[in-house]
């Protein structure tokens, strides 16, 4: 059975709130920390529009916070992208990487991947990896083979003495209200962690967080949890509700 140093409890807003109303909810949810176990570490991946907001509320708190997106440069002639120094320098830990929006949506390569990570970790940024499989994908049994591909090929440029964190996230379950049982989900991250192990060695793939995020709710958080291979939660729509969040923090350890 692994230990469990820590158990990340990740918000993603996607393009949902504004500057009021993440000063609001930050807020709200702040004093609420004292109700959780002192493992759980509480991560919001912010609009970039609300960044400064974000930073100016969780500077003196124990949450981490970060961008959902950023360029491979850090200046340069590339409107609409987030800078990983600019970021940084608002006093951001962490950075979304390859998420299954932005490959689909934007069509961002495990190529592409590669050369975000290296450039949050150039900056003191941890970046978290999303590899997950389509439906069509899982149903054709390519499930080991899809999330290990784009876990290698996205962290072929790593610097494996820097942090980095992956979330699993099964793009059929995202967003359709359908949850990968906690079986499908230990077993896809048990996957990822040898494959992680191939590349970093044993040690430090035992003890990097693998997140699961499948439109995780209150009502599947603990039995999830309970999954010695998953280390967190990477929260799309239930993270949007003060109330629901919670709840997904209280989870038992």
């Amino acid at each position: 059975m692994r230990k469990k140093v820590s158990f990340i409890v990740a918000a993603n807003w996607k393009m949902y709130k504004s500057p009021v109303e993440t000063e609001k909810f930050l807020h709200e949810f702040l004093p609420l920390q004292k109700n959780f176990s002192t493992k759980i570490q509480n991560t919001f991946f912010i609009p970039a529009i609300c960044l400064s907001t974000a930073a100016q509320i969780l500077k003196s708190s124990s949450i981490s916070w970060g961008a959902q997106n950023i360029h491979f440069e850090n200046e340069g002639a590339f409107t609409g992208e987030n800078s990983p120094k600019v970021l940084k320098e608002l006093g951001a830990q962490v950075c979304l990487i390859g998420h299954s929006e932005r490959r689909s949506l934007f069509h961002e390569t495990d190529e592409l991947c590669a050369k975000k990570i290296k450039a949050a970790q150039a900056v003191g940024l941890a970046p978290m990896l999303c590899v997950g499989e389509s439906l069509d994908e899982r149903k054709a049994g390519k499930t080991n083979q899809i999330i290990t591909e784009q876990l290698k090929s996205s962290l072929k440029l790593l610097d494996a003495q820097k942090k980095v964190l992956i979330a699993y996230e099964p793009v059929w379950a995202i967003g359709t209200g359908q949850v990968a049982t906690s079986a499908e989900a230990a077993e896809a991250h048990l996957i990822l962690r040898k494959a992680l192990g191939g590349l970093i060695g044993a040690a430090a793939a035992e003890s990097t967080p693998i997140l699961y995020g499948g439109s995780v709710k209150p009502e599947k958080a603990q039995e999830l949890a309970n999954q010695d291979q998953i280390d967190g939660f990477l929260i799309g729509g239930a993270s949007l509700k003060v109330e629901s969040l919670a709840q997904i923090s209280m989870v038992n350890l």
